[in-house]
């Protein structure tokens, strides 16, 4: 990963301990994942000794021991992407959780867990979009996919929902349970929207008779390819020049300013794909088996007759 990476995973951690330190934790909402853990560890720790144990600490320690585990499993790659996200994430609410006494909106506790959810979810997509985890659930739910066909999502869906419901018999309240299970419904459509806009791609097929100047210009002034298609029109029976383009949807404003600057007549159409994987996009992450062809000649009482004998 590049130090690019590393930045937009720092900063997307701390948005989610944020969201998390100022707004949720506050109203002692359990969420899904270690940080719910850790809530749990806190809430029992104050009511048994009087002093709770900060989030933090059990977070950091539960991660470590899920990571030790993972170790054996899943491999080494994955625990060494996985560890600097958990230092940060420990580091990050060990800090911002005593800095705040009560929630940032006073009163009204479903309008902080909704900003929450909304900060922690934007935080993971951040993170998630440039290869990085926070641990916790990821790492069960790697754990389990590696010896199962459970997959992933599912896993983390039912480990979360656990922790969660596992709430009311502390708290003994029915809407710090329902409070709980709104933040990990919108923390999952927020991270699953981050990531699917990062990742949109469109395709954009362009008729004009100024099809050169376009395909340079966007050569040029977007960085984007262009693929240039013989077509007839069947109408006026006139071969025209057809611009094939892919760019991410994020891009496709860029890609309308220097058509209309170009030919403001030009006709386009823009669609959704579902992927786009090459170079400038995505890469495919499949894991192909080599195709080995046995070369061995076995010998046989027979002679073997080869193709060029006369």
């Amino acid at each position: 990963m590049s130090s690019r990476d590393y930045i937009f995973i720092a900063f997307g951690i701390l948005l989610y301990a944020f969201g998390f330190s100022a707004f949720i934790f506050q109203e002692k909402v359990v969420i899904g994942g270690v940080a719910g853990i850790g809530t749990i560890i806190f809430l029992l720790s104050e009511h048994w000794f009087g002093y709770g144990i900060p989030v933090a600490i059990s977070q950091f320690v539960v991660n470590m021991v899920l990571l030790s585990l993972a170790y054996r499993i899943v491999g080494k790659q994955f625990v060494l992407r996985t560890i600097f996200g958990v230092v940060l994430i420990s580091l990050f609410i060990g800090f911002l959780t005593p800095m705040f006494n009560s929630p940032l909106v006073d009163g009204q506790p479903f309008m902080n867990v909704i900003i929450g959810a909304l900060m922690c979810g934007i935080g993971l997509g951040l993170s998630f979009t440039h290869n990085g985890s926070t641990g916790g659930t990821d790492i069960v739910a790697a754990m389990v996919s590696k010896r199962s066909n459970v997959s992933i999502g599912r896993t983390m869906i039912y480990v979360d929902m656990c922790i969660i419901s596992s709430s009311y018999f502390i708290v003994h309240q029915i809407d710090t349970v329902v409070y709980g299970f709104i933040v990990l419904v919108i923390v999952a459509l927020m991270t699953d929207m981050i990531i699917n806009t990062n990742r949109q791609a469109v395709q954009f097929t362009i008729f004009s008779p100024h099809w050169e100047e376009i395909a340079t210009a966007i050569n040029n002034e977007a960085n984007r390819g262009c693929t240039v298609i013989n077509g007839m029109g069947w109408y006026s029976k006139q071969e025209v020049k057809v611009l094939l383009v892919m760019c991410r949807k994020i891009e496709s404003v860029t890609i309308f300013r220097i058509i209309k600057s170009i030919d403001e007549n030009a006709f386009i159409t823009q669609a959704n794909v579902n992927g786009v994987y090459g170079k400038g996009f995505d890469a495919m992450k499949l894991k192909v088996t080599p195709h080995h062809t046995n070369h061995t000649v076995h010998n046989t009482d027979t002679p073997v007759k080869t193709s060029d004998s006369k």
